[in-house]
């Protein structure tokens, strides 16, 4: 069965990780994607119906070229993922007003952007809005502050997203998913970075389940909420983090 037979879709972030795993998701299950990636190289991954673009998700213009692209090359969007981001360590101490800025940029400023275009695209055509917020969104860390607020302000506009679209009689629904530790290249050097293994090891204790997630597991939760069986599912947020965020503190 090919939950998104005939879909156009864009995933942001869409080369590496969680990213890369929905696009390849998505492909599997009948949809046409374009995957967009501030990495210049795309090359060698595009198909009849996987192709790739360079955006810096922070510029409107480039999020405007990256969607007329995706017109002409598989015709009009039906799911958006907002899953490109970045974290910089800090506590309000440590974290200066440029890191704040790169944060709140990288991980808030694209998904309003690609929120914006997407529900003036889709129109009363309908479609499906995914965004990539965070565990952390839910469940701040004292030194993940602008990381923890990025991802609280991602649930927001998810939610402010889902009633305009409702008030409004637009067929467009937007959901978030909230992932715990996931285990993509990034997390592991960070890891490495800061003490290897043993880190690695403390990062899976957090989820309930004693394992670091995996981006196919998000990948899963991205395809549920962008095909039809969530036909009755919008402005919620989705934890697929293991436990994470009930876990005892």
């Amino acid at each position: 069965m090919n939950r998104l037979a005939g879909r156009v879709a864009l995933v942001t972030g869409g080369l590496r990780g969680i990213g890369r795993a929905i696009v390849d998701r998505f492909v599997a299950e009948g949809a046409s994607v374009l995957a967009v990636d501030l990495d210049e190289d795309g090359d060698g991954i595009e198909t009849d119906r996987l192709a790739y673009q360079r955006l810096d998700v922070t510029r409107e213009a480039e999020w405007i070229a990256a969607l007329d692209a995706l017109d002409r090359r598989f015709g009009p969007l039906d799911i958006l993922v907002n899953n490109a981001g970045s974290s910089r360590i800090g506590t309000i101490v440590s974290t200066s007003a440029a890191d704040w800025r790169f944060v709140m940029d990288t991980n808030a400023l694209s998904v309003f952007l690609g929120c914006h275009h997407a529900v003036a695209r889709m129109g009363r055509r309908g479609g499906a809005i995914v965004n990539i917020a965070s565990a952390r969104g839910l469940r701040a860390g004292s030194t993940q502050c602008a990381y923890s607020a990025s991802k609280a302000a991602v649930l927001s506009l998810t939610e402010s997203v889902a009633l305009h679209c409702g008030e409004e009689g637009l067929p467009i629904r937007c959901n978030a998913i909230c992932p715990g530790v996931i285990d993509t290249p990034l997390m592991r050097r960070h890891a490495e970075e800061s003490g290897g293994e043993e880190v690695i090891r403390a990062m899976a204790a957090l989820q309930i389940t004693g394992r670091l997630g995996t981006p196919r597991d998000i990948a899963d939760a991205a395809l549920y909420l962008a095909s039809n069986e969530a036909a009755f599912v919008t402005g919620t947020a989705l934890r697929v983090d293991g436990g994470f965020v009930i876990r005892d503190r």
